[in-house]
């Protein structure tokens, strides 16, 4: 039978790729977003400031996969920004909690994205393992909160599981494209002390682990959805050595990236080692399990060779 899968979120990075890739592999999607369209993948819609859904966006799905909620990175963060961010994870996620508590439904499982932002940004030669302590910051209690949430679902007889997403290496926006700019302009330079670890997955490799914990009856709680981890130093490195560019500047000092985006430069000077063993003792196999391969798929597709 082909499972129909509703995911939130759709319209951003993860979201557009995970369609594509579900729709190639013979699922049925649907959206669940602030408009209605129709075509290919339909699109439902939901008010989660005033915790209303279409009734009919849940009609014959048998997964849910969550992806909803505001950028982390997209703006200066202030107290505002910062209540919208824990906002909209919390506040959808309890809208698809009351709605499954109250509708009949078919959904079998729940695939909710989570980030490695749990773990908090340290300077630690800690490995974090799924089992590892959620960090104190910002980030940190934004995704605890965000799990509890989750977690309340499971409560329902549905098989949940939280994908701890690193950082995503596409072409297409995030972390890579942003590294990528200044390196192409010949003014790259690693970031901080540039010994902060970075663990990272590319973007594909990222959908095939979505689509695993959809179809993987085994596959419960938390996961991290990471492949490896590297230095900001190495990374920067190896960037510039795949698009031929030097690297001629010094580090840019931790000081300046906070005057530069305040706050939010926490996540960017410091970094974390994630381990991911437990999501390839499933089998998951990567496609892309080197940083030399992921960089290559994702710097040649920019510079349109």
């Amino acid at each position: 039978m082909i499972k129909k899968i509703l995911i939130t979120g759709a319209s951003g990075l993860i979201g557009a790729q995970l369609t594509k890739m579900m729709l190639q592999k013979g699922y049925q999607v649907v959206h669940l977003g602030r408009t209605k369209k129709q075509g290919e993948v339909k699109s439902y819609v939901w008010d989660v400031a005033n915790h209303k859904i279409d009734s009919e966006a849940l009609e014959g799905v048998t997964t849910i996969i969550h992806l909803a909620g505001a950028g982390v990175a997209d703006k200066r963060w202030n107290e505002a920004r910062k209540k919208e961010i824990l906002d909209s994870r919390i506040q959808s996620t309890q809208l698809l909690f009351d709605t499954l508590k109250n509708i009949n439904h078919q959904v079998e499982s729940f695939i909710s994205a989570s980030a490695i932002g749990y773990y908090g940004f340290t300077m630690e030669e800690t490995v974090f393992t799924e089992d590892s302590n959620a960090g104190s910051d910002f980030l940190a209690q934004v995704t605890r909160q965000w799990e509890q949430e989750v977690d309340k679902i499971s409560s329902l007889g549905i098989r949940t599981v939280k994908m701890r997403i690193g950082i995503v290496l596409s072409n297409r926006g995030g972390a890579l494209v942003e590294m990528a700019k200044p390196i192409r302009l010949g003014v790259g330079a690693a970031l901080g002390s540039g010994k902060q670890q970075m663990s990272w997955i590319h973007i594909d490799d990222l959908c095939a682990m979505f689509m695993k914990a959809a179809e993987d009856a085994k596959m419960n709680g938390a996961y991290n959805a990471v492949c490896d981890w590297t230095t900001n130093a190495d990374f920067t490195k190896a960037v510039a050595k795949i698009l031929n560019r030097p690297l001629l500047l010094p580090p840019v000092p931790a000081f300046a990236m906070k005057l530069l985006i305040g706050e939010m430069a926490a996540m960017i000077v410091n970094g974390s080692k994630v381990s991911s063993e437990k999501i390839r003792k499933t089998g998951f196999e990567f496609q892309y399990p080197d940083l030399q391969s992921a960089l290559i798929a994702e710097l040649i597709k920019q510079e349109g060779v």
